[in-house]
C-alpha cells in the first residue's frame, strides 16, 4: 500500500476552501449520534482528520483528540490549526492505535478515498482495535446517488495568488468517482501549476454493513444525510453509526 501522499498539493486548499465548511456542518449531526453520549474530556480519533478543523471544534469542546492522516502536508496544517491536538502522519487501513478512545470520527466522505472493500475492511478492523468498549464509530460516505448527482460538470475558484479548477466525473461501471484537480498558485514572483486526480469508491450501504458486522461492531445505523439529519447539500451521502460491544476488552 502506498501512503496517501498524493493529497500533499491539494492541502492548502482543502484548508482555506473546504475543511472549515464542513466541520462547521457535521458538529450538530455529530452531536446528535455520538457526541451527547460521552464523558467530559472523552478521548476522540479524527481519523482522516484532514487539516484538523474539525479536531479543533472538538477540542474547543474539551474533548482530547487525536487526528491521524496519510499526508504529511495535511497533517503539518492540521497541528498549526490545532496546536492542543495530537496528529500523526499514518495510513487508515494499516494504523494500529490502542483501544483508549471513546469515538472514532471520520468525515467528508474520507473513507471514500479507500478503493477497495478489502481494504476499508481493514480500516473499520484497525477502528475496532482502537475503540474502548461501548466505543462509538461516526463515519460519512458518499453514496451512489450523490455520486450520479454531484460528481459531473466542473467548477473554480479564482483568486489574487491563486486559481483552483475542479472536473468531477462518475464512472458507475467501476463505482469510481473522479476528481481532476489543476491548481495554480503564484509564489515568489511568479506562477506555479500543479495537477492531481483524487479518486473515490462507491460502496452500497449492505457491503459497508457487512464490513462492519465482520470486524464485530454493532448497532450499526444508517442516516440520510439529506432527510434524517438535515444537512444542507447532502442529498447522496449517508452517516453511519456503530459501536463497540460491552465486553470486547475482556472488561
Amino acid at each position: 500500500m502506498t501512503r496517501y501522499s498524493d493529497y500533499d498539493p491539494f492541502a492548502w486548499a482543502y484548508n482555506k476552501h473546504w475543511g472549515h465548511r464542513f466541520s462547521e456542518q457535521v458538529l450538530p449531526i455529530l452531536e446528535k449520534l455520538m457526541l451527547q453520549h460521552l464523558p467530559e474530556k472523552a478521548r476522540i480519533l479524527d481519523l482522516c482528520c484532514g487539516t484538523g478543523q474539525l479536531a479543533r471544534t472538538l477540542i474547543a469542546r474539551g474533548y482530547q483528540v487525536t487526528g491521524l492522516d496519510g499526508s504529511e502536508e495535511m497533517v503539518r496544517l492540521a497541528g498549526e490549526n490545532a496546536p492542543a491536538g495530537e496528529f500523526i502522519v499514518d495510513d487508515a487501513r494499516l494504523f494500529k492505535l490502542p483501544g483508549v478512545y471513546h469515538g472514532v470520527v471520520s468525515t467528508f466522505d474520507s473513507l471514500n478515498h479507500v478503493m477497495s472493500l478489502e481494504e476499508l475492511t481493514s480500516v473499520f478492523r484497525n477502528v475496532y482495535v482502537a475503540l474502548r468498549d461501548e466505543g462509538f464509530f461516526v463515519f460519512d460516505l458518499n453514496m451512489e446517488e450523490g455520486f450520479k448527482s454531484r460528481w459531473r460538470g466542473s467548477f473554480g475558484i479564482v483568486e489574487d495568488d491563486h486559481v483552483c479548477v475542479v472536473r468531477a466525473s462518475y464512472h458507475p461501471q467501476e463505482d469510481i468517482g473522479q476528481n481532476d484537480i489543476t491548481i495554480f498558485r503564484f509564489e515568489d514572483g511568479q506562477w506555479q501549476r500543479s495537477d492531481l486526480t483524487l479518486v473515490q469508491k462507491c460502496y452500497s450501504e449492505e457491503e459497508v454493513r457487512s464490513a462492519l458486522q465482520v470486524v464485530g461492531l454493532t448497532q450499526i445505523h444508517a442516516y440520510d444525510a439529506q432527510q434524517d439529519l438535515e444537512l444542507p447539500g447532502g442529498v447522496g451521502r449517508t452517516f453511519f453509526a456503530s459501536r463497540k460491544p460491552a465486553g470486547a476488552n475482556g472488561g
